[in-house]
């Protein structure tokens, strides 16, 4: 009871105030992953293995003692576990940097949109055209409505405290070193393997949930369930591809094509099979993902408290 009572405290907290402004945990874990590559990089597997593998046992034990130390604390597990969902969750802040992408195009400053891409999308934005910077938005708000809101609840519903810290370590790392730049190819490979498998039944349940709650923004159920059993694994990605087709076939859209990251350059297949995404679709996209990762967070509290007995300790 009291991990799923802070579950969706947490989620509330994060629709109401977006992430916290000053002193975000997760910034200051990312300073420190900064400063630990600086001395232990190596252009090796085994190097990387060992970084992703220090830093997020480090977070997933600091949740182990959390857990711990409010074990029979109900009112203090509960407080916890939302303050560590709050800080954890990303749902809110996306849908704000995507709004702000959309009113920027919207008014037809190029040189602007191109300036907030890397708040959304890790491609290069010099060249991109205001068709291919609303393509870059639909689809990071597609994958990251998982990575940034669903996995977390579902890591949480799944171990708690230790899931919720583990998972947003395990995703942050492969922000930071999970990308194929030559610096990262081999050190950064475990940092990616790891976000892959973190991520699998989160972008899937992403998936379902978006067929689900398609019809509240005026979508297609149909159209998003086909799109996502036709082209979901069509992507390099062994889950993006889920939530991106899933969210095109919701909204009717077509997503996928060149997308270009400094020296890489990636001719993606196409994910749905309805028209390119105008700037007024990204206000579609938002909705649509607010509507999965709140139902994500009533689903995720109802599986803490589905756990009985054991479930209802923490």
């Amino acid at each position: 009871m009291p991990t799923a009572v802070g579950l969706v405290l947490g989620a509330a907290a994060d629709l109401l105030l977006a992430d916290p402004r000053r002193w975000h945990p997760v910034a200051g874990f990312g300073g420190t992953a900064t400063a630990l590559e600086q001395w232990v990089w190596r252009d090796s597997r085994p190097a990387g293995a060992g970084y992703a593998a220090a830093l997020t046992g480090a977070a997933t034990l600091l949740g182990v003692g959390l857990d711990r130390a409010t074990r029979g604390r109900p009112v203090a597990r509960a407080l916890t576990t939302a303050v560590v969902t709050w800080t954890v969750l990303g749902g809110t802040s996306l849908g704000r940097a995507a709004t702000a992408m959309a009113t920027t195009l919207d008014a037809g400053d190029l040189p602007a949109a191109r300036a907030l891409l890397p708040t959304l999308a890790g491609r290069d934005p010099a060249g991109l055209d205001g068709a291919d910077l609303t393509r870059a938005t639909v689809e990071s708000v597609a994958e990251n409505t998982s990575d940034a809101a669903v996995a977390p609840l579902v890591w949480g519903a799944i171990a708690g405290l230790p899931g919720l810290l583990g998972y947003r370590a395990v995703n942050t790392l492969d922000a930071m070193v999970g990308h194929r730049s030559p610096r990262y190819l081999h050190f950064g490979w475990a940092a990616a393997r790891a976000d892959d498998v973190a991520n699998w039944l989160p972008a899937r349940a992403t998936a379902a949930l978006t067929v689900l709650a398609a019809p509240l923004v005026g979508g297609s159920a149909r159209g998003a369930r086909a799109a996502w059993r036709r082209d979901g694994a069509a992507h390099p990605s062994p889950n993006a591809g889920r939530c991106e087709a899933a969210l095109a076939g919701a909204l009717g859209l077509r997503l996928g094509g060149r997308n270009v990251y400094g020296s890489r350059v990636e001719d993606r297949s196409v994910l749905g099979s309805g028209r390119a995404p105008a700037p007024g679709d990204v206000g579609r996209a938002v909705r649509l993902s607010r509507a999965v990762w709140i139902a994500a967070a009533a689903l995720a509290a109802s599986g803490r408290l589905r756990r009985g007995p054991r479930g209802c300790r923490g």
